[in-house]
């Protein structure tokens, strides 16, 4: 059965760090592609960025600020996010790309998996 389960997420001040985790289990990382989205009140979900099956990064907002990396042994994906602004508050998702061996998309109807998100509030 395939599940993601995000985690980390809490409250951070502007500037501060957070680092998130997504835990897959009933498939491979090596096969699979995942991308974090966001979802901020009122707004539609974004994509913020992607690694695929090969390890390939895709950054769809602010690269210098976010460092997505997997751990294969752990099979997990991370999201560092660095120097954290208001405007970042969201419940963070991560999804899997419905068909193993796909590119990184920006575009959620493209994902057939997703965890249940972990909430990022920031603010002083």
């Amino acid at each position: 059965q395939v599940q993601l389960v995000e985690s980390g997420g809490g409250l951070v001040q502007p500037g501060g760090s957070l680092r998130l985790s997504c835990a897959a289990s009933g498939f491979t990382l090596d096969t699979s592609t995942i991308t974090w989205f966001r979802q901020a009140p009122g707004k539609e979900r974004e994509g913020v960025s992607c690694i695929d099956y090969r390890g390939g990064n895709s950054y769809y907002l602010d690269s210098d600020r976010f460092t997505i990396s997997r751990s294969n042994a752990e099979n997990t994906v991370y999201l560092q996010m660095d120097s954290l602004k208001i405007e970042d508050t969201a419940v963070y998702y991560c999804a899997r790309r419905r068909y193993t061996l796909a590119s990184c998309s920006p575009y959620a109807y493209d994902y057939g998996a997703w965890g249940q998100g972990t909430q990022v509030t920031v603010s002083s």
